[in-house]
Parts: structure tokens; sequence; C-alpha cells
């Protein structure tokens, strides 16, 4: 667990998303640019789309097992292939994080993780069905619902196991969880993510600065919110921290900053693969803050607090973390 006070953030523009414009049918036939993107936009994007929807309804056909080894082989298929820089990236961290551990040992976790992520990119399609069936089993979520008596909560997730089924949970609780929503790239993927998540009850709050107004209405109108603690961002690893001298850029400010504005209470909670299509899910105990001198004068040590909470987690299962594969 890392001590040291995290760094000063360095004074930089927030982060606004924008749509991708579309180009204009009037640009087909052009030269130049504008033409290329045209027909990019209009044909070859389509055809992409039009695979990403096929796949996606036709994984929802089949049972949660078939769809779910689907993934896993994807997995095992792709990264190796066409993805071995990241491999790169990932084998460095376990060398890392793992120092301990034979070379074997650790190609061993590699391989489960690429399979891992394969899973999740295909389950995708059968989330409500999945995250609703005997498959899963929940520990301890009543925490959750003891915070939602004393106020506004603020859900601490971590890219574990599968992380899309914990809003479907929240939702059978009778909570409206939102979260910060970043269209993946492509308009059927952004489409089908926006589509699944509107279905399944979420609240979608806009991506980057934006963002930030509509999560302090709601948590100060008592309601809940979901923060991502662990990230990566242009491929790197923004938190935790995992040995590195400590920082308050990123979501574990972020998550105390609003806590401390709005007296939300911190709930950590993710998932983890039991084996095949099988969960377990956790809600740990709250991230209590202590009493500060004046707004903002522990946000280090709040930082460090909600680090030290969730590192332990993710380093204990990276074989089923997200982001295993971006540089530290």
């Amino acid at each position: 667990m890392t001590s040291k006070k995290p760094q000063a953030p360095a004074k930089r523009q927030a982060w606004v998303y924008q749509r991708p414009e579309a180009s204009p049918l009037s640009d087909l036939f052009r030269g130049g640019d504008k033409g290329r993107a045209a027909r990019k936009y209009h044909l070859s994007d389509n055809v992409m789309n039009g695979v990403d929807l096929a796949v996606h309804f036709g994984l929802k056909l089949l049972p949660a097992s078939a769809c779910s080894a689907i993934g896993a082989a994807l997995g095992n298929f792709v990264m190796p292939r066409w993805h071995q820089g990241a491999l790169r990236k990932a084998r460095r961290n376990l060398e890392r994080l793992l120092p301990d551990l034979s070379e074997e040992e650790r190609e061993v976790i590699l391989k489960r993780n690429c399979k891992n992520q394969g899973r999740v990119m295909t389950e995708f399609s059968i989330i409500p069905r999945l995250a609703r069936s005997p498959r899963v089993t929940w520990h301890n979520e009543e925490v959750i619902r003891q915070a939602s008596e004393k106020g506004p909560v603020i859900i601490v997730g971590m890219h574990l196991g599968n992380w899309e089924i914990m809003a479907p949970k929240l939702i059978d609780m009778g909570f409206r969880p939102s979260a910060n929503y970043t269209p993946p790239n492509g308009r059927a993927r952004a489409w089908i993510a926006e589509r699944v998540r509107l279905r399944l009850g979420y609240g979608l709050m806009p991506p980057g600065k934006d963002g930030i107004r509509p999560a302090i209405n709601i948590l100060k109108n008592g309601g809940m919110i979901s923060i991502f603690c662990d990230e990566g961002v242009a491929g790197k690893i923004r938190g935790p921290f995992l040995g590195r001298p400590p920082h308050l850029q990123g979501n574990l400010a972020i998550a105390v900053r609003l806590a401390r504005m709005t007296d939300a209470t911190l709930c950590p909670m993710h998932t983890l693969r039991r084996g095949g299509v099988h969960f377990d899910g956790y809600a740990l105990p709250p991230v209590v803050l202590p009493p500060e001198d004046k707004p903002g004068s522990r946000l280090a040590e709040d930082v460090i607090l909600l680090n030290s909470v969730i590192e332990p987690v993710i380093r204990a299962h990276l074989d089923q973390w997200y982001f295993l594969d971006c540089s530290l």
C-alpha cells in the first residue's frame, strides 16, 4: 500500500466528450479526405455495423454457457495474433506485480485474463439473463441498503469478473444507479451498449466534464451513482496506484470529492468469475472518510484511503482484471 502524499494535479483542460460527426452523403463521390471519410462512414463502417448487430443478436439466442465459451475462445485466439503490444504490457505488469512467481505461472494468469476479456465481450449480449440467473451469488449486499438509508451512495466499482452484472443487482434492490457513459467506438456498438443499459434501468450521465453536475444533483437528491476507480486512460493505468506515487488525477479523487461535497457513502463493489458463467458478487464495507478541518484538507489522505481498499482486491485477481494490458 502506498502512503506518500499524492502529487498535485497538473493544470489541464477538463475533458469534454464530442460525438463523432456524420459525413454528408453528398461527399460520397468527392475526392480527397472528405470523400474517403464519407465512404468509410457510409460504406465500410456500415459493413462492420451490420456484423456487430448480427453477432450481438445472434449471441442472444445461445445458452449462457455457449455464449461465454465463444468469448473465451475468441479471447485466446485474438489476443496473441492482433494485440501483441497489449500482451507485452500485461507480461511486464505481471512481472512487476508478481515477481515471486515463475514465468510459466505468470503465463497461466495471462491466459486466464485473455479468456476473461473475451467472455466479458460476448456476455454483454446476455447480461439481463445472466445477471438475474442462479449463476450469480451475492455476498453482503445488505451493506448497500444500510448505506442508502443514511443518504446518497457512490458505488465504487472495479473492472473484475464481469462488472456489467452489478447494475442489474442494484436495480433489483430498488435503486436506479446512474453512471458516466462513454460510447464505444462504432455506431452499432454504441447503439447496442446504450440500448442494453437503458433497458436494464440505468441512468446514463454524459461522459467527462459534462457529467459532474448531474452526478452532484443526483447525490444531493439522495440518489446513487457508480464510479469505477480502477481505470486505464489512453493505454495507461491511472488507478489503482500499484506501488507508484499516488496522485490526484482520475476517478479516485473524483469519487472522494463527490462524497465530501454531498455526504455520500462510498460503497466498493465488485464481481469475480467463479468459473465459466458462474460469479460471486461482493459488496465491501463502506469506506468511512474521517472528519476534515476544512473542505479539501484531507483530499490526499482520502484518495490514499480509497486506493488502499480497491488495490488489494485487484492485486489478488489480476487474471480477471480488464486493465492488466495497460501500461503502469
